[in-house]
């Protein structure tokens, strides 16, 4: 028999946390929503959300004393999702209100969305596949997500940038590398192939990771 999969939603008051919990509720494992480092060491996989300002969820979280467990929740090769602000936490650094350092799991910068679009980017836009990944099983190519940004995610190494966006430039909308996985776009709010993006996250908790 399968052992449910733990899932830990990390909580540091950056919003939009009760969507992710019921978009995961629907799936066969059961989220908890926790800013306890404790509950981060023991999870099977943690997803990273979050809408807001880079910089004070930085506070937030080393205030919490959160940044090292998910830096070792990574290196220990279990699953983690960054949603959004999740996504762009991950990088070197941030130019949102100046320059600030962001978890420096991978290299790379934030930068402030530009062109000739409305800012924020908000709504249903499409992500190319660019390279092949787990998390995009069942996936069709330029299928629709919703997004609500005004940042993105600069990655420094093109190789884990797995799915891109136009949006007044052609910005990484997918991020991945082995076990980490990170998305601009918010799956709990983009319909059944969000749920289905969620669902390949969780079953990477569940099997060897093969990216």
């Amino acid at each position: 028999m399968t052992m449910p999969i733990s899932v830990v939603i990390v909580d540091y008051g950056a919003g939009n946390l009760r969507s992710v919990v019921n978009a995961l509720r629907i799936l066969d494992c059961t989220p908890v929503l926790s800013s306890s480092s404790e509950d981060i060491s023991r999870a099977d996989a943690v997803v990273l959300p979050g809408v807001g300002a880079a910089g004070a969820a930085m506070k937030e979280l080393a205030t919490k004393g959160l940044i090292d467990p998910i830096k070792i929740h990574v290196s220990s090769g279990k699953p983690l999702l960054g949603v959004c602000l999740g996504l762009q936490l991950l990088l070197t650094d941030t130019e949102e209100g100046g320059l600030a350092p962001c978890m420096g799991l991978l290299p790379g910068r934030v930068k402030m969305l530009t062109g000739s679009v409305k800012i924020p980017h908000m709504g249903w836009n499409q992500v190319k596949q660019v390279r092949p990944h787990r998390i995009f099983s069942g996936i069709p190519d330029n299928s629709n997500f919703y997004f609500v940004h005004s940042y993105y995610a600069e990655p420094t190494e093109v190789s884990v940038v797995s799915g891109t966006t136009d949006y007044g430039l052609t910005f990484c909308s997918v991020l991945t590398r082995g076990n980490l996985v990170a998305t601009q776009f918010h799956p709990e709010k983009s319909g059944e192939l969000g749920l289905k993006f969620y669902a390949n996250f969780v079953e990477m908790a569940s099997e060897p990771i093969q990216c």
